[in-house]
């Protein structure tokens, strides 16, 4: 099996509830991924020639590096920019976890089981739950899809 790219992990998650097919495939990434360096390179690869995420224009140069990041900026708004800027990792720390944090949240543990499996603090894991998963809350079912039975009582 080859390898997923950035883009299609996201599009994996996006549709929450992910399907268990979906979240079997997503495992397969995360196990074949050993060094967090490797999936800082996919976000970067991913981010490639994408337009300013301030004001959408599409010229930007380099402009160093930060936090192990390529920094980028705005020909247009003059504003720097990384790959992670707009997106849920956005500001963000300890990049080395998140890999583990993610497989955490796949096997279900709680914020607490979770924090003390990758080393972070509780806040820090109450906070990344909400950041790594957008909308979890709002992504219900819409419509009952089984047999429902009421009586008078």
């Amino acid at each position: 099996m080859r390898n997923l790219t950035f883009d299609e992990l996201f599009t994996l998650l996006s549709p929450l509830p992910v399907s268990a097919a979906g979240l079997a495939r997503l495992r397969e990434w995360l196990a074949a991924i050993k060094d967090p360096a490797e999936c800082i390179a996919l976000i970067e690869e991913a981010a490639g020639g994408r337009p300013c995420p301030h004001c959408h224009c599409p010229r930007s140069h380099r402009c160093g590096h930060a936090s192990g990041l390529q920094r980028f900026r705005c020909v247009d708004c003059r504003r720097s920019f990384n790959a992670l800027t707009g997106t849920p990792l956005a500001r963000l720390r300890k990049k080395e976890c998140w890999l583990a944090y993610l497989q955490c949240m796949l096997d279900s543990h709680t914020v607490r089981q979770a924090a003390a499996a990758t080393g972070v603090h509780l806040t820090t894991s109450f906070r990344w739950r909400h950041r790594f998963v957008p909308g979890a809350a709002r992504e219900r079912s819409r419509r009952l899809r089984a047999i429902v039975e009421a009586d008078e009582t």
